[in-house]
């Protein structure tokens, strides 16, 4: 397999591209008050046009490289956490103007300072991911994953596959990881932290302990060794992971009325499956599907009926 070569320095022109967005658009953001968060999607950007135009398989050859690696993965994840999580909270939690499509699953009144605690929770996730990340992507350079990024390399027909068998490998390893988890031994030490937001939103998708960030961030990695997983593929199964994530923590059901005994939703986890979890804390263990709740006999059984009342629309006067 022929990878990309290095071009140049990947730190060549970095610095005009910061200096031209800060004194344009990230300087009248911060002037009309948007602050760090606009100057932190200004930079990312920035470092995203570099790496787009002189790396399209970026190589780790010098501390400079490791560092603007680091950083550009950091951005992506929390970057990505950031976007969706006030993306979602706009669309589905912010108060509504006529209708609203569903309702609030727990009326429990979040604590005060519940966001920034897991804002800060998952800002050190997102650093625990970008170091595994940076691990791969040395792996990658050494030639001792998997990974491709060639279609034609394995075809379309199984990169569709590999896609689906990750998720269905996902689903089972985080499914029994996450019962032991809530082992009374280990549960205090590794699953608590997630489990302080009683009524969850969609910042509570990266608040995890250290620990759990591990055991949850390995798997994929680990999977890169084993099967072919094309680049790409990869990018798609973080972001089914983020959007994931955001929606079981949402608080608000989106799915559809009776979604929950359609042929496709009866499998798919949503708010108020994950909600259940997070108030009765003994069902409702699944990351993306229900099957192994199923199967297990570990799916609460006020799903049904709390699901048929919160995704029922509810009509403002």
């Amino acid at each position: 397999m022929k990878r990309a070569s290095s071009v140049g320095s990947p730190i060549t022109g970095t610095v005009g591209e910061q200096d031209r967005c800060l004194t344009s658009t990230g300087e009248s953001m911060l002037l009309r008050g948007r602050g760090w968060l606009s100057w932190f999607i200004c930079i990312g950007q920035s470092a995203l046009q570099v790496w787009r135009r002189q790396h399209p398989m970026i190589q780790i050859s010098s501390l400079a490289t490791l560092g603007f690696t680091a950083l550009l993965f950091f951005v992506a994840v929390f970057g990505r956490y950031i976007l969706f999580s006030l993306v979602f909270g706009w669309l589905f939690t912010h108060p509504a103007g006529e209708q609203s499509t569903g309702q609030r699953i727990q009326e429990r009144q979040r604590k005060p300072d519940q966001q920034w605690r897991e804002i800060g929770w998952s800002a050190l996730t997102s650093l625990i991911f970008t170091a595994i990340g940076l691990g791969v992507m040395v792996a990658y350079q050494t030639g001792i994953t998997r990974i491709y990024t060639d279609v034609h390399a394995y075809g379309w027909l199984w990169y569709t596959i590999s896609i689906g068998l990750v998720l269905f490998i996902q689903e089972t390893y985080y499914y029994w990881l996450h019962r032991w988890m809530h082992r009374p031994a280990i549960y205090r030490w590794v699953h608590k932290v997630h489990h302080d937001s009683l009524t969850t939103s969609p910042w509570t998708a990266f608040s995890f302990h250290p620990t759990e960030s591990m055991l949850q961030a390995l798997l994929l990695p680990a999977l890169t060794f084993v099967l072919p997983l094309h680049s790409t593929a990869i990018c798609l199964i973080l972001i089914i992971m983020t959007v994931s994530g955001a929606i079981n923590h949402l608080n608000t059901e989106v799915y559809p009325q009776a979604f929950d005994r359609h042929w496709l939703g009866r499998w798919l986890i949503g708010a108020t499956h994950h909600s259940l979890h997070h108030s009765q804390f003994r069902y409702n263990y699944g990351l993306y599907f229900t099957w192994w709740d199923k199967w297990m006999k570990t799916e609460s059984p006020d799903f049904q009926r709390l699901f048929a009342e919160k995704s029922r629309k509810k009509t403002v006067r």
